[in-house]
Protein backbone atom coordinates (compact mmCIF):
# COMPACT_ATOMS: atom_id res chain seq x y z
CA UNK A 1 0.00 0.00 0.00
CA UNK A 2 2.80 2.11 0.79
CA UNK A 3 4.17 1.47 -2.58
CA UNK A 4 1.16 2.65 -4.44
CA UNK A 5 1.12 5.77 -2.28
CA UNK A 6 4.36 6.53 -3.21
CA UNK A 7 3.94 5.87 -6.66
CA UNK A 8 0.95 8.15 -6.85
CA UNK A 9 2.24 11.19 -5.26
CA UNK A 10 5.39 10.94 -7.37
CA UNK A 11 3.15 10.70 -10.60
CA UNK A 12 1.21 13.73 -8.96
CA UNK A 13 4.77 15.49 -8.61
CA UNK A 14 5.24 14.69 -12.42
CA UNK A 15 1.85 16.39 -13.36
CA UNK A 16 2.56 19.21 -11.18
CA UNK A 17 5.71 20.03 -12.68
CA UNK A 18 4.46 19.51 -15.66
CA UNK A 19 1.72 22.02 -15.15
CA UNK A 20 4.45 24.40 -13.65
CA UNK A 21 6.64 24.33 -16.54
CA UNK A 22 3.42 24.97 -19.17
CA UNK A 23 2.07 27.82 -17.20
CA UNK A 24 5.38 29.60 -16.08
CA UNK A 25 4.99 33.14 -17.93
CA UNK A 26 7.88 33.28 -20.98
CA UNK A 27 7.05 37.26 -21.52
CA UNK A 28 4.20 39.62 -21.00
CA UNK A 29 1.83 40.94 -23.42
CA UNK A 30 -0.14 44.29 -21.93
CA UNK A 31 -1.38 42.78 -18.63
CA UNK A 32 -1.28 39.15 -20.03
CA UNK A 33 1.20 37.10 -19.30
CA UNK A 34 2.41 34.28 -22.19
CA UNK A 35 3.26 30.68 -21.38
CA UNK A 36 4.09 27.56 -22.97
CA UNK A 37 0.09 26.88 -22.45
CA UNK A 38 -0.64 29.59 -24.15
CA UNK A 39 1.49 28.74 -26.74
CA UNK A 40 0.08 25.14 -27.22
CA UNK A 41 -3.34 26.47 -26.79
CA UNK A 42 -3.04 29.25 -29.38
CA UNK A 43 -1.62 26.00 -31.92
CA UNK A 44 -4.39 23.71 -31.25
CA UNK A 45 -7.32 26.05 -30.85
CA UNK A 46 -6.41 27.36 -34.36
CA UNK A 47 -5.88 24.76 -35.99
CA UNK A 48 -9.37 23.49 -35.21
CA UNK A 49 -10.28 26.52 -36.31
CA UNK A 50 -9.45 26.35 -39.94
CA UNK A 51 -10.45 23.19 -39.77
CA UNK A 52 -14.15 23.87 -38.56
CA UNK A 53 -14.33 26.95 -40.95
CA UNK A 54 -13.46 24.66 -43.97
CA UNK A 55 -15.77 22.02 -43.08
CA UNK A 56 -18.53 24.89 -42.57
CA UNK A 57 -17.55 25.96 -45.88
CA UNK A 58 -18.12 22.76 -48.14
CA UNK A 59 -21.12 21.81 -45.96
CA UNK A 60 -22.81 25.21 -47.08
CA UNK A 61 -21.21 25.19 -50.67
CA UNK A 62 -21.92 21.62 -51.10
CA UNK A 63 -25.31 20.66 -48.76
CA UNK A 64 -27.21 23.67 -48.33
CA UNK A 65 -26.91 26.10 -51.60
CA UNK A 66 -26.93 23.57 -54.10
CA UNK A 67 -30.67 23.06 -53.19
CA UNK A 68 -31.01 26.97 -54.47
CA UNK A 69 -30.58 27.77 -58.25
CA UNK A 70 -27.29 29.96 -57.12
CA UNK A 71 -24.62 29.45 -59.83
CA UNK A 72 -21.46 27.75 -58.70
CA UNK A 73 -19.18 30.63 -58.37
CA UNK A 74 -21.75 32.57 -56.67
CA UNK A 75 -21.82 29.37 -54.08
CA UNK A 76 -18.11 29.35 -53.77
CA UNK A 77 -18.35 33.10 -53.80
CA UNK A 78 -20.64 33.05 -50.16
CA UNK A 79 -18.55 29.66 -48.63
CA UNK A 80 -15.72 31.81 -49.16
CA UNK A 81 -17.25 34.91 -47.71
CA UNK A 82 -18.45 32.54 -44.32
CA UNK A 83 -14.91 30.66 -43.87
CA UNK A 84 -13.78 34.28 -43.55
CA UNK A 85 -16.02 35.46 -41.16
CA UNK A 86 -15.63 32.63 -39.26
CA UNK A 87 -11.85 32.61 -38.74
CA UNK A 88 -11.94 36.18 -38.08
CA UNK A 89 -15.05 35.80 -35.02
CA UNK A 90 -13.18 32.92 -33.70
CA UNK A 91 -9.81 34.70 -33.90
CA UNK A 92 -11.15 37.12 -31.58
CA UNK A 93 -13.10 34.69 -29.02
CA UNK A 94 -9.96 32.80 -28.75
CA UNK A 95 -7.23 35.48 -27.99
CA UNK A 96 -10.29 36.61 -25.32
CA UNK A 97 -10.05 33.48 -23.67
CA UNK A 98 -6.67 33.07 -23.48
CA UNK A 99 -6.47 35.89 -21.53
CA UNK A 100 -4.80 38.40 -23.33
CA UNK A 101 -6.28 41.77 -23.92
CA UNK A 102 -6.82 42.84 -26.91
CA UNK A 103 -5.99 46.69 -26.13
CA UNK A 104 -2.53 45.56 -26.04
CA UNK A 105 -2.13 44.47 -29.80
CA UNK A 106 -2.42 47.91 -30.79
CA UNK A 107 1.05 48.47 -31.32
CA UNK A 108 1.22 45.50 -32.93
CA UNK A 109 -1.75 46.33 -34.97
CA UNK A 110 -0.03 50.03 -35.55
CA UNK A 111 3.80 48.14 -36.70
CA UNK A 112 1.18 45.80 -38.84
CA UNK A 113 -0.12 48.88 -40.47
CA UNK A 114 3.45 50.48 -41.45
CA UNK A 115 4.23 46.99 -42.69
CA UNK A 116 0.96 47.02 -45.07
CA UNK A 117 1.85 50.50 -46.23
CA UNK A 118 5.51 49.48 -47.18
CA UNK A 119 6.36 45.71 -47.33
CA UNK A 120 2.70 44.29 -47.96
CA UNK A 121 1.32 46.57 -50.69
CA UNK A 122 0.70 43.59 -53.12
CA UNK A 123 -0.81 41.04 -50.12
CA UNK A 124 -3.35 43.55 -49.46
CA UNK A 125 -3.95 44.89 -53.06
CA UNK A 126 -4.30 41.48 -53.43
CA UNK A 127 -6.75 40.60 -50.78
CA UNK A 128 -8.85 43.86 -51.92
CA UNK A 129 -8.65 42.81 -55.40
CA UNK A 130 -10.38 38.99 -54.01
CA UNK A 131 -12.98 40.91 -52.64
CA UNK A 132 -14.31 42.83 -55.27
CA UNK A 133 -14.03 39.52 -57.45
CA UNK A 134 -15.95 37.63 -55.21
CA UNK A 135 -18.99 40.19 -55.34
CA UNK A 136 -18.69 42.11 -57.92
CA UNK A 137 -18.35 38.30 -60.04
CA UNK A 138 -15.83 39.78 -63.25
CA UNK A 139 -14.88 36.18 -62.97
CA UNK A 140 -16.42 32.74 -61.13
CA UNK A 141 -15.82 29.18 -60.76
CA UNK A 142 -16.02 27.47 -64.16
CA UNK A 143 -15.64 30.47 -66.70
CA UNK A 144 -13.23 30.10 -69.49
CA UNK A 145 -10.63 33.41 -69.43
CA UNK A 146 -7.48 34.82 -71.01
CA UNK A 147 -5.35 37.09 -68.69
CA UNK A 148 -2.05 38.06 -70.22
CA UNK A 149 -0.81 35.03 -71.27
CA UNK A 150 -2.31 32.49 -69.08
CA UNK A 151 -5.54 30.89 -70.64
CA UNK A 152 -7.78 28.41 -69.00
CA UNK A 153 -10.54 27.57 -66.17
CA UNK A 154 -11.30 28.95 -62.98
CA UNK A 155 -11.10 26.49 -60.72
CA UNK A 156 -11.30 28.27 -57.42
CA UNK A 157 -11.35 32.04 -56.30
CA UNK A 158 -9.39 32.97 -52.73
CA UNK A 159 -8.90 35.85 -51.14
CA UNK A 160 -5.46 36.01 -52.65
CA UNK A 161 -5.19 34.61 -55.74
CA UNK A 162 -7.29 32.62 -58.01
CA UNK A 163 -6.31 29.18 -59.63
CA UNK A 164 -6.70 28.52 -63.21
CA UNK A 165 -6.27 25.14 -64.99
CA UNK A 166 -5.11 24.97 -68.66
CA UNK A 167 -5.95 22.55 -71.62
CA UNK A 168 -2.95 21.02 -70.39
CA UNK A 169 -3.84 20.43 -66.84
CA UNK A 170 -1.30 22.58 -65.37
CA UNK A 171 -2.82 24.94 -62.74
CA UNK A 172 -1.66 28.65 -62.62
CA UNK A 173 -2.16 30.74 -59.65
CA UNK A 174 -3.42 34.48 -60.52
CA UNK A 175 -2.87 37.01 -58.12
CA UNK A 176 -6.69 38.55 -57.63
CA UNK A 177 -4.69 41.92 -58.67
CA UNK A 178 -4.03 41.18 -62.05
CA UNK A 179 -7.99 40.51 -63.14
CA UNK A 180 -8.41 44.57 -61.59
CA UNK A 181 -5.87 45.98 -62.98
CA UNK A 182 -5.36 44.18 -66.41
CA UNK A 183 -7.49 43.31 -69.49
CA UNK A 184 -9.51 40.22 -68.64
CA UNK A 185 -11.27 38.11 -71.45
CA UNK A 186 -13.90 36.15 -69.86
CA UNK A 187 -15.53 33.83 -72.73
CA UNK A 188 -18.44 32.76 -71.02
CA UNK A 189 -19.18 35.55 -69.05
CA UNK A 190 -22.61 35.13 -70.00
CA UNK A 191 -23.20 31.85 -71.48
CA UNK A 192 -20.88 29.35 -73.34
CA UNK A 193 -22.07 29.74 -76.88
CA UNK A 194 -18.71 31.12 -78.54
CA UNK A 195 -18.22 32.24 -82.14
CA UNK A 196 -14.56 31.12 -83.64
CA UNK A 197 -13.71 32.91 -86.88
CA UNK A 198 -11.22 30.12 -89.54
CA UNK A 199 -9.68 31.85 -92.05
CA UNK A 200 -9.59 30.41 -95.62
CA UNK A 201 -7.79 31.19 -98.42
CA UNK A 202 -8.50 29.98 -102.11
CA UNK A 203 -6.83 31.10 -105.72
CA UNK A 204 -7.97 33.74 -107.49
CA UNK A 205 -9.46 31.52 -110.31
CA UNK A 206 -11.91 29.95 -107.57
CA UNK A 207 -15.65 31.22 -107.29
CA UNK A 208 -16.99 32.60 -104.05
CA UNK A 209 -20.47 30.99 -103.96
CA UNK A 210 -19.10 27.42 -104.88
CA UNK A 211 -16.41 28.20 -101.25
CA UNK A 212 -19.13 29.53 -99.66
CA UNK A 213 -21.29 26.74 -100.39
CA UNK A 214 -18.35 23.95 -99.48
CA UNK A 215 -17.47 25.98 -96.05
CA UNK A 216 -21.01 26.46 -95.14
CA UNK A 217 -21.62 22.55 -95.50
CA UNK A 218 -18.45 21.41 -93.61
CA UNK A 219 -19.69 23.27 -90.42
CA UNK A 220 -23.10 21.50 -91.16
CA UNK A 221 -21.62 18.25 -90.87
CA UNK A 222 -19.12 19.13 -87.72
CA UNK A 223 -21.32 17.80 -84.38
CA UNK A 224 -19.71 20.31 -82.35
CA UNK A 225 -21.03 23.37 -84.65
CA UNK A 226 -24.17 24.95 -83.33
CA UNK A 227 -27.55 25.34 -85.94
CA UNK A 228 -28.30 28.00 -83.92
CA UNK A 229 -27.04 31.14 -84.37
CA UNK A 230 -25.94 29.43 -88.01
CA UNK A 231 -22.25 29.68 -89.74
CA UNK A 232 -21.86 32.36 -91.99
CA UNK A 233 -19.05 32.71 -94.49
CA UNK A 234 -17.54 36.32 -94.73
CA UNK A 235 -15.54 37.24 -97.65
CA UNK A 236 -13.08 39.28 -96.34
CA UNK A 237 -10.12 40.59 -98.51
CA UNK A 238 -8.20 40.41 -101.55
CA UNK A 239 -4.95 38.99 -101.03
CA UNK A 240 -1.62 38.80 -102.06
CA UNK A 241 -1.69 35.11 -103.53
CA UNK A 242 -5.35 34.51 -102.49
CA UNK A 243 -8.74 35.72 -102.00
CA UNK A 244 -9.23 35.16 -98.46
CA UNK A 245 -13.09 34.33 -96.19
CA UNK A 246 -13.70 33.57 -92.72
CA UNK A 247 -15.94 30.72 -92.09
CA UNK A 248 -17.82 31.80 -88.58
CA UNK A 249 -18.98 28.91 -86.41
CA UNK A 250 -20.67 28.97 -82.92
CA UNK A 251 -20.28 26.23 -80.40
CA UNK A 252 -20.42 25.61 -76.74
CA UNK A 253 -18.83 22.24 -75.97
CA UNK A 254 -15.32 23.61 -77.19
CA UNK A 255 -15.31 27.06 -75.78
CA UNK A 256 -12.46 25.64 -73.73
CA UNK A 257 -10.76 24.15 -76.68
CA UNK A 258 -10.83 26.39 -79.84
CA UNK A 259 -8.01 24.44 -81.59
CA UNK A 260 -9.02 21.40 -81.55
CA UNK A 261 -12.85 22.66 -83.35
CA UNK A 262 -10.21 24.69 -85.71
CA UNK A 263 -8.57 21.52 -86.55
CA UNK A 264 -11.21 19.49 -87.13
CA UNK A 265 -12.47 22.14 -89.70
CA UNK A 266 -9.24 22.36 -91.00
CA UNK A 267 -9.08 18.93 -91.90
CA UNK A 268 -12.50 18.28 -93.68
CA UNK A 269 -12.07 21.67 -95.72
CA UNK A 270 -9.35 20.48 -97.25
CA UNK A 271 -10.62 16.98 -97.97
CA UNK A 272 -13.72 18.59 -99.49
CA UNK A 273 -10.96 20.87 -101.46
CA UNK A 274 -9.55 18.17 -103.10
CA UNK A 275 -13.18 16.42 -104.14
CA UNK A 276 -14.22 19.51 -105.58
CA UNK A 277 -10.80 20.46 -107.53
CA UNK A 278 -10.42 23.53 -104.91
CA UNK A 279 -7.08 25.26 -105.45
CA UNK A 280 -5.13 26.58 -102.29
CA UNK A 281 -2.49 29.31 -103.21
CA UNK A 282 1.08 29.48 -101.73
CA UNK A 283 2.60 32.99 -102.16
CA UNK A 284 3.96 33.55 -105.50
CA UNK A 285 6.65 36.18 -107.14
CA UNK A 286 7.23 37.04 -110.39
CA UNK A 287 10.71 38.08 -111.90
CA UNK A 288 10.66 40.52 -114.72
CA UNK A 289 14.45 41.09 -116.49
CA UNK A 290 14.32 44.15 -118.28
CA UNK A 291 17.47 44.88 -120.67
CA UNK A 292 19.61 47.92 -119.76
CA UNK A 293 20.57 50.25 -122.82
CA UNK A 294 24.32 48.19 -122.05
CA UNK A 295 22.82 45.16 -122.67
CA UNK A 296 23.62 43.95 -119.36
CA UNK A 297 20.07 42.06 -117.16
CA UNK A 298 18.61 43.92 -114.62
CA UNK A 299 16.44 41.49 -112.43
CA UNK A 300 13.35 42.89 -110.94
CA UNK A 301 11.07 41.74 -108.43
Amino acid sequence: MDKVNEIWSDLLESVQSFIEVFSKPLFNLGEGAISMGTILYFAIAFFLLSFISKKLRRILVENVLTRTQLEPGVRASIGTVLRFLVIVIGSVIIIQTAGIDLSALSILAGALGVGIGFGLQNITDNFISGIIILFEKPIKVGDRIEVGDVQGDVMNISFRATEIRTNDNITIIVPNSEFISSQVINWSHNDRNIRFRIPVGVSYKEDPAKIKKILLAVAKDNPHVLDNPESTVLFDEYGDSSINFYLAVWTTTHTDKPRVLKSELYFEIFKRFGEEGVEIPFPQRDIHIISTPNGTANPLN
